[in-house]
């Protein structure tokens, strides 16, 4: 029973949406662990080739609630409560804990999640929509980091995100002045994927991206790319060049490579087996 968010499966997309629009969708510890629950649900279920985060409202979700950081501030509440790495969940399998922080365990999960940025994205939310694999947005999208304006600095790894997509000049700036990013410039500068026109097909427009991805990709597939280029970010070139020749030739002995060869031999589309099916 969840209360912050909404969990949906509608094969082949599972959608978790945000669930507190009276207050932005402010995030919570509640939520942070429903969330968690959620992920896990669906990376667990067959049924699930995708998942889209998403919130109710106008906003995806306006970062930590303001009553949290209130108390902190005033002392009401620990500061290293709020500050655990970790909100109660399981460390990564990763040896050097690249993947231990609060957020990353989005990016070591083995299925596609699209944050379709439907509002505001602000604060600890930013770095949580950059763990996501791709962001979708609209005109009505909005990206602020707004630590700086609290007297707060780069939350949550996004010290480490986002000079990743804009570079660190435009990160700087972006965390420096916490000034608003359309979602026109959030597409320019890289933080979106894509950009629809229609805020009213923002959700359509992804689960179709999903649909497309369970009728003609490998999950199998799409779940080792996706643990290759966030492991391969913290290796050299040579390091990531030798594990993909080994990860290569043991795609050669799964059904998935035969199925692959085939459909496109017989021009049929392909039959790919699901995460989670046994």
């Amino acid at each position: 029973m969840y209360e912050t968010i909404i969990y949906e499966v509608d094969n082949p997309v599972a959608t978790i949406t945000l669930n507190r629009p009276e207050a932005m969708n402010a995030w919570t510890n509640r939520m942070d662990h429903e969330i968690r629950d959620a992920v896990s649900k669906a990376s667990a279920d067959p049924a699930v080739v995708g998942i889209i985060i998403t919130g109710a409202g106008r906003a995806f979700c306006a970062g930590a609630d303001m009553k949290l950081l209130s108390n902190i501030s005033s002392g009401s509440e620990s500061s290293n409560d709020a500050g655990s790495a970790v909100a109660d969940g399981e460390a990564a399998a990763d040896s050097n804990g690249d993947f231990d922080g609060r957020f990353p365990f989005l990016m070591t999960t083995p299925k596609p999640i699209i944050a379709a940025i439907n509002g505001a994205v602000a604060g600890m939310a930013f770095p949580f929509s950059l763990c996501c694999d791709l962001r979708v947005g609209t005109e009505k999208s909005l990206f602020l980091t707004a630590f700086a304006q609290r007297g707060l600095i780069a939350e949550w790894g996004l010290s480490w995100l986002l000079p990743k997509l804009v570079g660190p000049s435009v990160a700087l700036d972006l965390l420096m002045s916490s000034r608003r990013v359309s979602g026109a410039e959030a597409k320019e500068l890289g933080l979106l994927n894509h950009l629809v026109d229609n805020p009213d097909e923002l959700l359509p427009w992804c689960r179709n991206y999903i649909t497309e991805l369970a009728e003609k990709c490998s999950p199998t597939s799409m779940a080792i790319m996706k643990q290759q280029v966030y492991e391969h970010l913290h290796q050299g070139m040579g390091a990531a060049e030798a594990e993909a020749a080994r990860l290569m030739v043991e795609s050669f002995k799964r059904p998935d490579f035969a199925e692959g060869v085939q459909s496109f031999v017989e021009k049929r589309p392909p039959s790919f087996s699901r995460i989670g099916d046994n």
